[in-house]
């Protein structure tokens, strides 16, 4: 663990100094300006690393101006360092003249409008949120067709607030849903804005039952304080519980954060009903398959929330985004309604669940038909 953390600071701190010293070059002029444009990176720098260690010490507002500020810088970071390797390999190969890195104001503005470019699309594109919807033909008897509305990771707190909340409780009462599941990571790492801000109001608005698990960022935040907050939400959270709804099972595990948690095969049963798995970390699916889980909700991986991190989630899990199948069993691994970090999405998306649930033979029905 220790050489891990030790190659991950190496990494980055060896990628900082590369981004600041094409700054360096490419800025046209004295040192002055030189000195101006790595400066104003690095202090844009420390603006979002305060957004982490000093939310707690101030206001919630200043809190909610540091997260807004400062966390774009670490997108913005990212796609300097692309855009700058990328120019250098053109550069070596000869389709980038070599005077566009070194003292050039139509390469430094180029660089920084390409990046203002990106970071502005990715944010508009953050704020739609995508409704997948599903339909699961089943054999197993039900009370009547179902309609459920699943999200993952929330993230509520200093940047997706109160208003925002509210936006998507909107959208999830339109689908007139009979239950809601949330897959987790509702909380950020933080609770004092949640309960500052009487988050638990728009969560009341929801008019289906809404249950839940814990997520990571549950514990990060305070596993018992967030289980006090789901209940002043009226939200009931499934840890490592089994429960029932109008003739199906749904299975909430507790967060692999918890060593302790139960083994999905101790959960489960050899029930008729059809069954929900509600498990935040996508990790080890053949477990539910195993246990003859019908469909299993999983989210956390966020699908990277940016390219090219996108590969790195996909190279991590056997499947990071979307639909999958094994046996018996399907999956859906959520990237997410909300967002960690800068509310930026580039080669991802926000996105909701709308799963139904009914029964084969209503499809082959007269009635059905008709």
């Amino acid at each position: 663990m220790g050489s891990r953390f030790l190659f991950v600071l190496f990494a980055f701190f060896a990628s900082l100094a590369y981004v600041v010293w094409h700054l360096w070059r490419i800025t046209p002029g004295g040192w002055a300006l030189k000195l101006t444009a790595a400066g104003l990176f690095l202090l844009w720098m420390l603006l979002a690393f305060a957004g982490f260690g000093l939310t707690e010490r101030v206001p919630v507002k200043a809190a909610t101006v540091l997260y807004e500020a400062g966390h774009p810088w670490l997108i913005a970071f990212l796609y300097l360092l692309l855009i700058f390797f990328l120019a250098d390999v053109a550069s070596l190969c000869h389709l980038l003249p070599k005077a566009w890195l070194r003292d050039s104001a139509t390469g430094l503005w180029s660089v920084l409008g390409l990046t203002a470019v990106i970071l502005t699309a990715g944010s508009i594109h953050y704020r739609h949120k995508y409704r997948e919807e599903m339909t699961i033909q089943t054999e197993k008897p039900l009370d009547k067709p179902l309609t459920i509305v699943l999200a993952s990771d929330l993230h509520v707190g200093y940047h997706n607030r109160k208003a925002e909340l509210g936006r998507w409780v909107d959208l999830f009462n339109a689908e007139h849903p009979d239950l809601v599941l949330i897959g987790g990571d509702i909380i950020d790492r933080s609770i004092r804005p949640v309960l500052e801000g009487d988050y638990a109001a728009e969560f009341r608005r929801l008019e289906a039952p809404v249950w839940t698990v814990l997520g990571n960022h549950e514990y990060y935040s305070n596993e018992a304080a967030a289980e006090r907050f789901f209940g002043e939400s009226s939200i009931h959270l499934l840890r490592d519980e089994v429960r029932d709804f109008s003739g199906i099972r749904v299975i909430g595990r507790d967060d692999r954060t918890n060593p302790g948690r139960k083994a999905i095969a101790e959960l489960a049963d050899a029930s008729d009903r059809f069954t929900i798995l509600l498990d935040h970390q996508p990790y080890r699916l053949e477990e539910a398959e195993q246990a003859g889980i019908d469909f299993q909700f999983s989210g956390h991986t966020h699908h990277g929330q940016v390219w090219p991190v996108s590969w790195v989630t996909d190279a991590l899990f056997e499947k990071a985004w979307g639909r999958h199948q094994r046996g018996g069993t399907q999956y859906y691994v959520s990237s997410g309604i909300g967002i960690w970090g800068p509310k930026i999405r580039i080669g991802t998306r926000s996105e909701y669940l709308v799963l139904h649930i009914v029964p084969r033979y209503a499809f082959c029905s007269p009635r059905a038909a008709n």
